[in-house]
């Protein structure tokens, strides 16, 4: 289950890198800003007149897919953590009770000049 876990957050840390470029790539809607900055009007000559559908539609598929697949690494989780204890994978609960602390004596009472 723990690799299926690691393969599955490093297909959601991927899914995150490529929904922060795809969103640094749109055009922002005064044709300024970062968008222009970090290459929002290379992708018109790239994907053509309907850059701003393609980017569209693949940052809201981007985002559907990393918070099912947040979800499901979440419930993954939930699932290694309460099944660890019955294949011994958990750390084990000491039972012992707690020490008593040693009787402190009282301190002598101050002298009166």
């Amino acid at each position: 289950m723990s690799i299926l876990i690691n393969i599955l957050t490093a297909v959601l840390i991927f899914i995150s890198v490529a929904l922060i470029f795809l969103v640094l790539m749109q055009k922002s809607k005064a044709d300024g800003g970062a968008g222009a900055a970090l290459g929002g009007g290379m992708t018109e000559a790239t994907f053509g007149a309907d850059t701003g559908n393609v980017l569209s539609k693949t940052t809201i598929n981007l985002a559907i897919a990393f918070f099912v697949l947040s979800f499901v690494l979440y419930l993954g989780h939930i699932y290694q953590r309460k099944h660890a204890v019955a294949s011994g994978d958990a750390l084990p609960t000491i039972s012992a009770p707690a020490a008593t602390p040693a009787a402190v004596p009282a301190p002598a009472p101050a002298k009166k000049p």
